[in-house]
């Protein structure tokens, strides 16, 4: 059956194989569209319970925090009684569009197991029945790796910047109104962002894999890791060092983990041409 199927893939032509990739696209696109959908529905709650839950001292992110800084004698803004923030409408179109994008994003995310699944599809006709054996385990970990990303991002990075954004000020004349796209914006980009970022491991696997990367090539640049991660830190969080710390010790963790599983697949692959040799 194996051979058979080795066979048909490589009859395929270039069109076919493409023809293939469209359907599992399509699949995909219907996948978020109908979680998407459900969101909309759902949208009030979503609203109120997630998206501008950080917005409000009681989000437990400032609980925690506040308790730290109470602990080391500390005064903070993460011990206040309200977050100084407004949010407005300014746009005829703003909150519907505000709801429809919100959904799109509720689908990407929820979705993205299925996401994944498709695209594993499409790959893994083309590798060895050994090579599929040894990576059955591919969705489950990069699904887990995407929403622990996104965990951070909504729990760390996302109230990190709205408490010091809201209370930054240059004048007490100004009040900080804030649009809400822009508000959703930041939550989204943060939320994102950190889930594409803990991917780190599962993207030099397969860098790993093809040979572009090596343990060698990332021990050598592992300094300049450091300086890339905290410049990544220094963009998707406040400019206080603490936030930035926060940020980029999971990031480099990260980094190191991508280094051990670069180190099992090089040894792997070298096992594999001793086996053949």
């Amino acid at each position: 059956m194996a051979k058979k199927l080795q066979k048909n893939i490589n009859e395929m032509s270039f069109l076919d194989h493409l023809e293939d990739l469209r359907w599992h696209l399509i699949r995909i696109v219907l996948g978020i569209v109908i979680v998407a959908s459900l969101a909309f529905i759902f949208s009030r709650f979503i609203f109120d319970q997630i998206i501008f839950a950080p917005k409000e001292m009681s989000f437990p992110t400032y609980h925690y925090l506040c308790k730290i800084a109470t602990f080391i004698n500390l005064e903070t803004s993460f011990c206040n009684d309200k977050i100084p923030l407004i949010l407005q409408n300014r746009t005829m179109a703003g909150q519907f569009s505000a709801d429809i994008w919100t959904a799109i994003l509720a689908g990407f995310v929820v979705s993205f197991p299925y996401t994944i699944y498709q695209l594993w599809k499409f790959i893994s006709p083309g590798l060895h029945e050994n090579e599929r054996k040894h990576s059955r385990g591919f969705i489950i970990i990069s699904s887990l790796l995407f929403f622990t990303g996104v965990v951070f991002g909504y729990y760390v990075i996302t109230p990190l910047s709205i408490n010091f954004l809201a209370n930054y000020k240059i004048s007490e004349a100004v009040d900080n109104q804030i649009d809400i796209g822009s508000f959703i914006g930041l939550v989204r980009s943060s939320v994102l962002a950190s889930g594409l970022i803990f991917e780190l491991p599962i993207i030099i696997y397969f860098l790993t894999k093809v040979g572009l990367v090596t343990p060698e090539i990332l021990r050598k640049y592992r300094k300049y890791a450091l300086v890339v991660v905290l410049v990544l830190s220094a963009i998707i969080t406040p400019p206080d060092i603490a936030s930035q710390v926060i940020v980029a010790i999971p990031i480099l963790i990260l980094y190191q983990i991508s280094i051990y599983i670069s180190k099992i697949v090089v040894r792997n692959e070298k096992r594999k041409a001793k086996q053949h040799a």
